[in-house]
């Protein structure tokens, strides 16, 4: 461990650039004689030492003040110590014999989470194991999870069948799912997470039950286009059974109008389900947490500790405004959590997950706010935003750049603008050009990991700020590299 710990702090805090800039054929030819499960071992000295050189040496450094691309958090000090605590002793946290200590802790933090957005966590018998799944009323529940995408599941999971047994008198767990289901829609955000299709899939509806909504000009859903889409959709014979509404979309940061999403969530009567894995972490914070108004009449939500509340992958949670709900989907195996434990109240959570075997994941932000409290992690949080909007500053006033639009959060979405015209290339497919090989300049020369996308189908750059060490003057450095890469690429390209 010691070993391990070293090699570690060698590659990350000594690190000059936060890639070492091989291309994946490189990686692919360096690993070719690689044999994975050698029939005699080395020893674990050496076996530490070759994930250092080959791995750590090879990977994206999310610790670097320069590693701007994705949603992966620079983890704390806090988070690493708990995961190596909990790695160790193994919990696992589907029944409470396998997780005494962890299950107390994790129905602890989830209470805490589910005050914290805003949910009423009140109840006179809080026996997890059966009332939370008997019914009771309407208190607050919810699960560790892997993240977003599991949490996404999970609530449109609850929301189908709730839908089906109250529609159709039918329990979708053991009886599946009727002919007319395939007229069941979801409502979501045309820029929200692709999970919400993945659900579907998954659930058995396809994707094309998805059905996009229109956004305003800051890419929030549009009110008024959500009720024209409802009345159309009831009027085509189709039904709308659940609308996600998102509090920080992967490429812009936006936020929904929540308290307006709930509105028409009642009118409807749709589970309002709240995708809040990237700007969850404004609630613990006094001067941005307005920005969430609504998400407290959400029937659920889902919430990343892997993102802005900066703990090691993986690490979720899903939060349930009426634990009664978790009816739909509960289970119950003599070996593992007998209907005699629920009776008893004894707190076997996997009826609560679509997890068996689950990491004591709760550890991790548990420790941390231990350690450094609401308010330290809630100053990292606003220190980032911060920069967001002092990047974004930046960008505007420097004709080089197209701003895309005002930060939300920390993600910053714009493109270099060129100044020389290609001889045969129109100008959308002049800049889409140059600005993907801008980017890949970047990584493979080492200087920055930054992120791409598409908006009105148009190549576009992002800084993804989540990191707290990251200062304005890392930036002015990529930004400086950006505007001398496109210019190398547009008279490379016209000469």
């Amino acid at each position: 461990m010691n070993r391990a710990a070293a090699a570690v702090r060698a590659a990350v805090s000594e690190a000059e650039s936060p890639y070492a800039g091989s291309e994946y054929d490189d990686l692919a030819a360096a690993f070719d004689d690689f044999d994975p499960v050698p029939e005699r071992g080395d020893g674990l000295d050496a076996a530490v030492e070759w994930a250092a050189d080959a791995v750590l040496a090879n990977s994206a450094l999310v610790s670097h003040p320069k590693c701007v691309a994705h949603l992966q958090c620079p983890p704390l000090v806090s988070g690493l110590v708990a995961e190596a605590l909990l790695t160790a002793v193994n919990q696992s946290m589907d029944s409470w014999d396998q997780s005494p200590a962890a299950t107390v802790l994790e129905e602890a933090m989830i209470e805490e989470l589910c005050a914290l957005f805003g949910y009423d966590t009140t109840d006179d018998d809080t026996s997890a194991g059966g009332d939370a799944v008997a019914g009771d009323d309407a208190t607050a529940d919810g699960v560790f999870t892997s993240g977003g995408t599991q949490s996404n599941f999970l609530g449109l999971l609850l929301a189908r069948d709730r839908y089906v047994h109250e529609a159709w008198g039918r329990r979708a767990q053991t009886e599946g799912l009727p002919p007319e289901a395939d007229s069941l829609r979801i409502l979501c955000s045309e820029v929200g997470h692709f999970t919400a299709e993945q659900a579907a899939a998954h659930l058995g509806l396809g994707e094309n039950a998805v059905v996009p909504v229109s956004t305003d000009d800051e890419f929030r859903v549009d009110p008024g286009a959500l009720s024209a889409t409802l009345d159309g959709l009831e009027a085509d014979g189709k039904r709308p059974f659940a609308l996600v509404g998102t509090a920080g979309t992967t490429d812009f940061g936006s936020i929904d109008p929540l308290d307006a999403l709930a509105d028409c969530a009642d009118e409807h009567d749709l589970w309002f389900h709240v995708d809040a894995a990237f700007g969850g972490a404004l609630a613990l914070s006094d001067r941005h947490r307005d920005k969430l108004a609504g998400i407290e009449r959400a029937d659920s939500l889902a919430v990343d500790f892997h993102k802005l509340f900066y703990q090691p992958i993986s690490c979720g949670a899903f939060l349930l405004r009426d634990g009664a709900n978790y009816r739909y989907i509960a289970r119950n195996e003599a070996y593992l959590n007998p209907e005699r434990d629920d009776k008893a109240g004894v707190p076997n959570l996997v009826s609560k997950s679509v997890q068996t075997t689950r990491r004591f994941d709760a550890l991790k932000p548990l420790v941390t706010f231990r350690a450094l409290g609401r308010e330290g992690v809630a100053e990292l949080v606003e220190y980032t935003l911060d920069l967001a909007d002092e990047v974004a500053a930046r960008i505007a006033a420097d004709p080089a750049f197209e701003l895309v639009t005002e930060p939300t959060l920390n993600a910053v979405v714009f493109r270099y603008v060129p100044f020389r015209d290609h001889p045969t290339l129109d100008d959308g497919a002049w800049s889409d050009r140059v600005n993907r090989q801008v980017r890949r300049t970047l990584l493979h020369r080492g200087r920055g990991v930054v992120a791409r996308t598409e908006v009105d189908g148009r190549v576009h750059l992002k800084f993804t700020l989540l990191n707290p060490n990251t200062t304005p003057a890392d930036v002015d450095d990529l930004l400086v590299n950006v505007k001398q890469y496109g210019a190398a690429a547009e008279s490379e390209a016209v000469e």
